[in-house]
């Protein structure tokens, strides 16, 4: 059983573990899309803070995933020509799940938290960005019904492009 809830500061190093756990599942797939600098304690600290960061939880205490839910637009996607106006919209950033329990449904139930919460606030439109060479974010977020727009670039993580997504809600 996953139960998502805000995260705590007492939660950050398990959060990191996390992330870091899946940085490394990535590289040894070939896929750069995080690295020692991103994410890091300090974005984590500061989504708590905002009360941005939600932590999946197995069995009830187990930290096994993460996702950071934002209403504020990054600069990098200042120039991407977004579905819908620049007005309420959700961001996620740094959806994560322990190498361990992928492909448990796991990053599904933190996307539906993730759609469930933005419904039930009245957003217009969920918005998001995942690394042009993962293939498994790209076919999970089309999957859920995400149009794929234009790409943006993040340089200290990669020099590949990441492509921008967005979903309207009714």
């Amino acid at each position: 059983m996953i139960k998502i809830e805000l995260a705590l500061m007492k939660d950050i190093e398990k959060v990191k573990n996390i992330t870091d756990a899946c940085a490394l599942d990535m590289i040894s797939k070939n896929i750069y899309q995080w690295n020692s600098k991103y994410p890091s304690i300090k974005i984590f600290r500061d989504d708590i803070k905002n009360n941005r960061l939600y932590v999946a939880k197995y069995n009830k205490h187990k930290i096994v995933g993460c996702i950071s839910l934002s209403t504020q637009k990054d600069i990098e996607y200042k120039d991407v020509k977004w579905l819908t106006k620049d007005h309420n919209n959700l961001y996620v950033h740094r959806l994560a799940v322990d190498p361990r329990f992928q492909k448990k449904g796991i990053g599904k139930s933190l996307m539906d938290f993730a759609e469930n919460y933005a419904r039930e606030k009245d957003f217009k439109s969920i918005r998001l960005d995942t690394f042009s060479q993962n293939k498994r974010n790209n076919k999970f977020y089309k999957s859920r019904n995400y149009i794929q727009l234009e790409d943006v670039f993040f340089p200290k993580q990669s020099e590949s492009p990441f492509h921008c997504y967005e979903k309207k809600l009714n």
